[in-house]
């Protein structure tokens, strides 16, 4: 597990999933959950879609290079990218920002 976590493809998913988690809480404490919509998207909404697209490139890699080597390790670490994915999308689709 140690020789997986060390790889980028493993923890740069995880960690850029947990920044935009604390992303999106700012913006909910900042803000406010249902603030008047504006013309431009707005930062955190860009940050959030540059994310969404480095996370579809990435996970994806990260299943092909470390799940044919490491299949037991490789897949508690993907099953923890997908959830963390899934965290942060969740309040973007529930609260329909």
């Amino acid at each position: 597990m140690n020789q997986i976590l060390k790889s980028p493809l493993a923890w740069i998913p995880l960690a850029s999933s947990l920044a935009i988690i604390l992303m999106e809480l700012w913006f909910v404490f900042s803000v406010g959950v249902f603030a008047e919509p504006q013309a431009d998207e707005g930062a955190a909404a860009h940050l959030f879609q540059l994310w969404l697209v480095s996370q579809v490139v990435m996970v994806p890699l990260f299943a092909i290079k470390w799940l044919p080597r490491d299949p037991r390790q490789a897949l508690l670490v993907l099953v923890a990218q997908i959830a963390l994915i899934g965290a942060a999308c969740f309040p973007v689709f529930y609260f329909n920002w």
